[in-house]
C-alpha cells in the first residue's frame, strides 16, 4: 500500500534536515556510552550536553535545552580530572619521585598517557583514551612539504615546536628506560618518538589550566595541566565568552556561559582571543571569519621597499628595534595596524625630518609627504603579500591533486591562507579609501 507522504512526510524531512544542520547526535555510540558510565562512577552527573558530529567543526557537544547567559554548562568532579596527582598515585609515582634530576610535570603526564595507552584493556582510563584523537594536526605532526607552505612567522614557530618536542624526547629517554621493570616489552618500543608526539599533542591541545603547588619530585616548570574527559569535547569559538575555573567548594571544574545557546545547537567555549596562526600552532585548527586574525609583516618584507642608500637607514632600524617596532606589524580586518603604519612613517622620514622621530612614535603627523609615502608603501606591501598568498594557494591546489595522503593537512593550511587573503583584500580596500581621502 502506497503511503501518503503529505504534511507528515514534509515535517519528517524538515526535522531530518534541521538535525543535519544542527549536528548528528552520537550518544548511542558505544565509546560514548562507556565514557559516560565511567564518568558517572566518578561522580559526574549527566548534563544536557550530548556528543555530536557537526558539519563545520567536526566532533563537539550539543545542548538538549536552551542555555541562558550565566548558566552552568558543565561541572566535572576532581576525580574525573587527569593531573600530576593521578600520575603520582599510579605505579609510575615511585619512579618519578626517585628520578634525578626531576622530570617536568609535562613529561610525567606524557609518560602516563603512553603507559596507559599501552596497557589497553587493563587501563583504568581506557574509556577516556578510546575517545581521544588517534592523530593530530599541530605543526609538529605536519610533513615538511606542508610546513613550507605556512606564512613565514608561523613556519619559524612550527620548526621551533618540532625541535622542542624532539629535544623533549631525547632528554627523556633515560627516564623512560628506568621504567623497564614495569613492562614486559622493551621501553624503547613503548616510549618511541611517535608515542611521545601523540601524548604531547594530547596535552598541548586538550588540557585546561589548573595550577598545582610546586613539588620537589618535579622540575621547576609550572604544573598547570589537567585533562578533562568529556569537557574537552567542547570546541572553540572566538564569538563566545565563558567563565571557567576550579570550584574549591564543589571540588569540580566548572564552566559557565556568558552567551545564549539555542536548543540542539553546538555549545562553544573560547580558548582565548587568538588569531588563526596561534590556533593552528597550539591546537591544530583555524576558524573562518576569526575577528582576531591578522597577517604578519616580517622586517625583511618591510625593508624591501626602502632604498639601501638611505644614509639614515641604519639609525632608523636601530630606533625601531630599540622601541620594539620590528615585531607584531600586521594587517587586520580594519586594515594596517597602528604599529605597522608607525614603523613605515619612521622609515619614510626625509633627511630634514629625521630629528622628529620621537614625535612619529607618539603618533604625531610630521608632513603630508611622509603620511602619503607611508600609505603608498603600505599598499605595496599589502599587494605583495596578497600576490604571495595567491601563489601559495595555487601550490596547495596542485599538491592536493598530487598527494592524496596530505589532503587533510593541506586543507588546513589552505583555510589559513584563504583567511589571510580575505584580510589583505579588505586592507587593500581600506588603503584605497584612505588614499582617496588624503589626495
Amino acid at each position: 500500500m502506497k503511503r501518503n507522504r503529505g504534511r507528515t512526510g514534509r515535517k519528517r524531512r524538515r526535522k531530518h534536515l534541521q538535525g543535519f544542520m544542527h549536528g548528528v547526535n552520537c550518544s548511542h555510540k558505544l565509546e560514548y556510552i562507556k565514557l559516560k558510565k565511567w564518568l558517572k562512577e566518578r561522580g559526574f552527573e549527566d548534563s544536557y550536553l550530548r556528543p555530536a558530529q557537526f558539519w563545520d567543526t567536526g566532533r563537539g557537544l550539543m545542548t538538549t535545552k536552551a542555555l541562558q547567559a550565566g548558566e552552568l554548562v558543565i561541572s566535572l568532579p576532581e576525580k574525573c580530572l587527569l593531573t600530576t596527582d593521578t600520575v603520582l598515585s599510579s605505579c609510575l609515582g615511585e619512579y618519578i619521585i626517585k628520578w634525578k634530576p626531576p622530570v617536568s610535570p609535562l613529561i610525567a603526564l606524557c609518560t602516563f598517557l603512553v603507559a596507559e595507552k599501552h596497557a589497553g584493556e587493563k587501563s583504568l582510563w581506557k574509556p577516556y583514551l578510546d575517545v581521544l584523537p588517534k592523530s593530530y594536526t599541530c605543526p609538529v605532526c605536519l610533513e615538511q612539504d606542508v610546513v613550507s607552505l605556512l606564512p613565514e612567522p608561523l613556519k619559524n614557530k612550527a620548526e621551533e615546536q618540532r625541535t622542542m618536542v624532539h629535544e623533549l624526547y631525547t632528554s627523556s629517554k633515560a627516564f623512560f628506560s628506568s621504567l623497564q621493570s614495569l613492562f614486559a616489552e622493551n621501553t624503547g618500543t613503548i616510549f618511541n618518538y611517535s608515542a611521545l608526539e601523540w601524548a604531547w599533542c594530547t596535552i598541548n591541545t586538550r588540557t585546561i589550566y589548573m595550577k598545582h603547588s610546586q613539588r620537589e619530585c618535579f622540575s621547576l616548570e609550572p604544573d598547570v595541566y589537567a585533562l578533562a574527559p568529556y569537557l574537552d569535547l567542547l570546541n572553540h569559538s572566538p564569538n563566545v565568552q565563558v567563565k571557567a575555573a576550579f570550584n574549591e567548594q564543589t571540588r569540580s571544574y566548572e564552566i559557565r556561559t556568558n552567551s545564549q545557546c539555542k536548543k540542539y545547537e553546538e555549545v562553544f567555549i573560547c580558548y582565548g582571543p587568538h588569531d588563526n596562526q596561534r590556533l593552528l600552532l597550539e591546537y591544530g585548527f583555524v576558524t573562518t571569519d576569526n575577528p582576531h586574525s591578522t597577517v604578519y609583516v616580517s622586517s625583511d618584507t618591510l625593508l624591501k621597499y626602502f632604498p639601501p642608500l638611505d644614509k639614515q637607514r641604519d639609525a632608523k632600524l636601530s630606533i625601531l628595534k630599540d622601541h620594539d617596532f620590528l615585531q607584531n606589524l600586521t594587517f587586520g580586518w580594519d586594515g594596517p595596524s597602528w604599529r605597522l603604519l608607525t614603523a613605515l612613517k619612521l622609515l619614510s622620514l626625509g633627511a630634514d625630518e629625521f630629528t622628529c622621530w620621537r614625535r612619529v612614535l607618539l603618533g604625531d603627523v610630521i608632513s603630508a609627504r611622509n603620511e602619503q609615502q607611508a600609505l603608498n608603501i603600505t599598499a605595496k606591501i599589502c599587494r605583495f603579500l596578497a600576490e604571495e598568498t595567491q601563489r601559495v594557494l595555487l601550490q596547495i591546489s596542485q599538491l592536493k591533486r598530487d598527494k592524496e595522503n596530505l589532503k587533510k593537512h593541506l586543507s588546513l593550511v589552505e583555510a589559513l591562507r584563504l583567511e589571510d587573503l580575505k584580510i589583505l583584500q579588505k586592507s587593500a580596500e581600506i588603503l584605497c579609501n584612505l588614499n582617496v581621502t588624503t589626495t
